[in-house]
């Protein structure tokens, strides 16, 4: 079959950059609901985490943050040797931040760190094989097979100083799900434009600019110092904007959106997020903890995992909860997902009676207790959602037995399946369905496939439609197979989607930046005029 993936072609892209007017440097503090987990790179993939690294680490190659195309970074350009080998120029005069030069060995390094046991970014690193310094300027990645969305994928890669990781005691990521830590967990030292001033855990990160960044003085913004305050309340948060203290909250409260629009010295920036909230169920087990089921795991029926399903009024949900900043979907990844169409997207009617029908064919007329974990503060009005949702349930008979943690502990909780059912979002930073379809409902095995399957759901079809879609080069044929991916986690309610989430960033009006549907923050163009 001939080569047809377009993108994997030979580049020689320069970044664009534009110079800054005379506008004078200015720190900038924001806010959000919770604070990161950890600094190390390759420990924990987490949307907000990685944003936050890319202050402080770069990658290979990055989105454009106006037209979301795959741009250089700290490759200069690259080019499609064979099927299975890409070959990275990689930029020159380039200093970490200690100022010692980076070099493709800390590029090789960094890339083999990414695909260590310890490491959550094997998802990134699917489909490589090894990675080889060419000569100080070129590395190769060789792939096990063809891998259409390898430049998507290096895009949440990041460099790493192999010399500063070794002096650390940090060559391997640390084990987020163990208690010991490591340098680089508490430490960061990169190529980007800041450097990690101060991080006090639930209170505060400081970064401050990169004296050697390479790109110093080209880019749009005039920020020198940034703030992040983790402020779990959102009443709280929102007061901080009020008074001053922060310039931006990027969770803004629902029930503020109305103030903050009303008040002549703010201004909110919103759209539709490339994020998809859902349910995860256990699947596994043969008997869920703490349930009054015994010897049987109820959530292993298609007709219960249906009833559960239809018992939520997704409607009611969308207006009264989330106050119409939501949108449905029966989809478990958003419209700018390549795979996405508007067939899966349709969602299993809402039908109390439909779902205690099939209860009852399922042998649990009486409903049944289990066991539903929920954050309260990574997920827009993540803790109501799910109290909304255990009270739909009463309705047909399950009694959900709700409890909330924050972030910090309730992600690890559920990595360890410690969650009976789990409330969880999922973005996708490739924007290519196979990071959602390899993850969530990948029979869970090595590396990427499976790694956040919660549920540890399992289907042969699905486990051949996602090895087939890591090597398809067709792209007709590959689009196909996405879809038809996503449509059998419909159909086999493998997950339980509720809605893509709405973002609302309020800031002050002296503050300009773009805003992505990833939530991220492009450090590089945030001007404070």
């Amino acid at each position: 079959m001939p080569f047809k993936f377009s993108m994997l072609v030979a580049a020689t892209l320069t970044l664009a950059v534009v110079a800054s007017p005379t506008v004078s440097a200015k720190p900038f503090k924001w806010s959000g609901s919770s604070d990161i987990q950890t600094m190390d790179i390759h420990s924990q993939n987490s949307a907000l985490g990685n944003g936050i690294h890319a202050a402080v680490y770069e990658s290979l190659v990055m989105f454009n943050s106006r037209t979301l195309r795959v741009e250089p970074l700290l490759a200069t350009s690259w080019q499609q040797v064979s099927p299975t080998q890409m070959r990275f120029k990689l930029r020159q005069g380039v200093k970490f931040s200690d100022g010692s030069a980076m070099t493709a060995d800390d590029v090789v390094y960094s890339l083999q760190r990414a695909m260590s046991k310890t490491s959550t970014y094997a998802i990134y690193t699917q489909g490589m094989d090894r990675i080889a310094k060419v000569d100080g300027e070129t590395i190769d990645i060789f792939l096990k097979n063809p891998n259409p969305v390898l430049l998507n994928q290096l895009t949440e890669l990041r460099v790493m100083s192999k010399a500063w990781a070794e002096k650390n005691n940090s060559v391997e990521p640390k084990d987020i799900k163990a208690k010991d830590e490591t340098f680089s967990h508490r430490n960061a030292m990169g190529t980007g434009p800041f450097v990690l001033k101060e991080w006090v855990p639930d209170q505060k990160i400081v970064f401050a600019a990169n004296p050697n960044w390479w790109n110093a003085g080209k880019v749009e913004g005039n920020v020198t110092e940034i703030s992040y305050l983790p402020i779990k309340s959102e009443a709280t948060r929102i007061a901080a904007l009020l008074s001053g203290e922060v310039d931006m909250v990027r969770d803004t409260s629902i029930q503020d959106l109305a103030r903050v629009k009303a008040n002549p010295n703010l201004k909110v920036l919103e759209m539709v997020e490339n994020r998809t909230v859902y349910l995860a169920m256990d699947q596994f087990r043969d008997e869920l903890p703490g349930s009054n089921i015994k010897g049987r795991n109820p959530l292993k029926d298609l007709r219960v995992r249906k009833a559960l399903y239809q018992a939520i009024d997704g409607a009611t949900l969308q207006r009264v909860t989330m106050r119409g900043m939501s949108k449905p979907t029966g989809a478990i990844v958003s419209p700018l997902v390549n795979g996405w169409t508007e067939a899966v997207d349709k969602r299993l009617p809402y039908d109390v009676n439909i779902a205690k029908d099939l209860l009852a064919q399922a042998g649990y007329s009486d409903g049944f207790e289990v066991d539903f974990a929920c954050s309260n503060n990574a997920i827009v009005q993540d803790e109501q959602l799910c109290q909304a949702i255990t009270a739909m349930w009463s309705r047909i008979g399950v009694r959900a037995k709700l409890r909330t943690q924050p972030a910090v502990s309730y992600y690890p909780m559920a990595q360890r399946h410690e969650a009976s059912i789990a409330m969880l979002s999922w973005g996708v930073p490739t924007f290519d369905a196979l990071y959602t379809l390899q993850s969530l409902t990948r029979t869970k095995t090595t590396g990427g496939d499976g790694n956040y399957n919660l549920g540890r759901y399992s289907n042969e079809r699905m486990d051949y439609i996602v090895d087939r879609v890591k090597t398809e080069i067709d792209l007709p044929v590959r689009n196909r197979l996405l879809t038809e991916g996503l449509q059998l986690q419909n159909d086999t309610v493998a997950h339980i989607p509720l809605h893509n989430q709405m973002l609302a960033w309020a800031m002050k009006k002296n503050v300009d930046l773009v805003q992505r549907p990833d939530n991220r923050i492009d450090w590089r163009l945030i001007k404070v005029n």
